[in-house]
């Protein structure tokens, strides 16, 4: 799909197509540009940026402010990619009022196409409302990080026949409320396959098997710049986090070696120019 500028139609006809849909984040302008470069269909500016970017120990504390600014610096590096902005926590669950209001700041402010949200059927004429006011929104089922607390941490969801009953039902309910598409994070494979195979609009996993729509991954945890932890469902494709200590220490020794800056580094007056001093 490189080389064309995708939307939510572009999404519904892949899916109609059988044709697998690539999503990762961004949170600065660089990557931003990398990804939509290589012809990646989504990017999501995940309040995720709190743990990876931030160094919070959640995306709890992340801010309305600290998303806007991080998702107009993605903009301002996309061209084809369309950009989904993570509503934060707090941001839309008080009233459907304020969740229009701060949605409205991603499309206004920032420039973002789409929003993310967090929540099953209890989310549902939150979006409607949303969505009827003409902004996009991508549903969250399954592992929803806002709820870490409620969980009791970062757990799988849907592992019973219960729960696997209440999240089918629960992506029903936001396809017709008007979500474009929905992020099934940790979700049991199979699972994940039936509820794809019912709704008619794009599934994105992350650590919800290979039978979804799509696929998501955390930027940083795929290029293994984020060493903290890293998600069973994660592929780390490099390991840019010891390449860049490797790089740092070398610069650190060059400097102490006086070694950097070489000539060729340097700048320098004319010969002449320099005796008039």
């Amino acid at each position: 799909m490189a080389n064309q500028k995708i939307t939510i139609t572009t999404l519904k006809e892949m899916k109609e197509q059988s044709k697998k849909i690539s999503m990762l984040t961004a949170y600065d302008y660089p990557t931003a540009k990398m990804v939509d470069e290589m012809g990646v269909e989504m990017i999501l500016v995940g309040d995720s940026l709190g743990m990876v970017v931030l160094g919070y120990d959640s995306t709890l504390p992340v801010t309305m402010e600290e998303m806007l600014h991080h998702t107009k610096a993605v903009m301002r590096g996309v061209t084809n990619t369309l950009v989904v902005a993570d509503m934060p926590f707090m941001s839309y669950q008080v009233s459907k009022e304020e969740a229009l209001r701060n949605a409205g700041r991603f499309v206004k402010e920032a420039g973002a196409p789409t929003v993310k949200l967090e929540g099953g059927q209890e989310m549902a004429e939150t979006i409607e409302f949303i969505v009827r006011a003409g902004i996009p929104v991508m549903g969250h089922l399954g592992l929803t990080p806002q709820m870490v607390n409620q969980f009791g941490g970062f757990k799988a969801q849907g592992k019973t026949g219960e729960a696997a009953r209440r999240l089918l039902e629960d992506a029903k309910i936001l396809e017709q409320a008007g979500a474009y598409a929905i992020v099934l994070e940790a979700v049991p494979a199979s699972l994940a396959q039936k509820i794809s195979a019912e709704i008619s609009i794009p599934t994105i996993g992350i650590g919800a098997g290979p039978y979804c729509d799509g696929q998501v991954l955390v930027t940083n945890d795929m290029l293994g710049l984020f060493e903290k932890f890293t998600p069973k469902f994660v592929k780390q494709y490099t390991q840019l986090h010891r390449q860049i200590k490797e790089a740092i220490s070398n610069y650190k020794e060059e400097v102490e070696k006086g070694v950097f800056p070489a000539q060729e580094h340097s700048f320098d007056l004319d010969p002449e120019e320099l005796k008039k001093i």
